[in-house]
């Protein structure tokens, strides 16, 4: 199968949370997954369009250095349709680039250099993997 990439963008933040989007997702994707964003801790989330389903991925930091997730799917012709996703998969290759910045920003910001805000207002350039 040829590897074709996908494109990952930063799509702005609410609060204490990132939203970012892979394979641009349309916006009835983004703004279903923004209203299941934690507002009770700092995190991130991914509108993940994929090439069979829409996937909304909410992760968030608890007890300094835990990453918890809650994941949700919707089809592709109704991605605001969100339903709850239980999967034994952790991430595909594209999610973990979105996941591998924020990890290095949570450690680098928060727990070395103490700072909320500034882990809150960094986020990953736009890049095609």
């Amino acid at each position: 199968m040829p590897h074709e990439p996908r494109n990952i963008t930063f799509l702005g933040r609410d609060g204490e949370t990132k939203h970012y989007g892979i394979g641009d997702p349309d916006a009835a994707h983004v703004e279903a997954l923004r209203a299941r964003a934690r507002a009770d801790a700092p995190g991130f989330t991914i509108a993940h369009r994929g090439v069979s389903a829409a996937l909304s991925l909410v992760y968030w930091w608890a007890n300094e250095n835990e990453l918890h997730a809650q994941f949700f799917v919707a089809p592709l012709d109704e991605p605001g349709a969100l339903e709850p996703y239980v999967s034994t998969g952790i991430t595909c290759v594209w999610e973990m680039e979105v996941l591998d910045f924020e990890r290095r920003a949570w450690l680098q910001d928060v727990l070395i250099d103490d700072d909320l805000e500034a882990y809150l207002e960094r986020a990953l350039e736009p890049v095609a993997v």
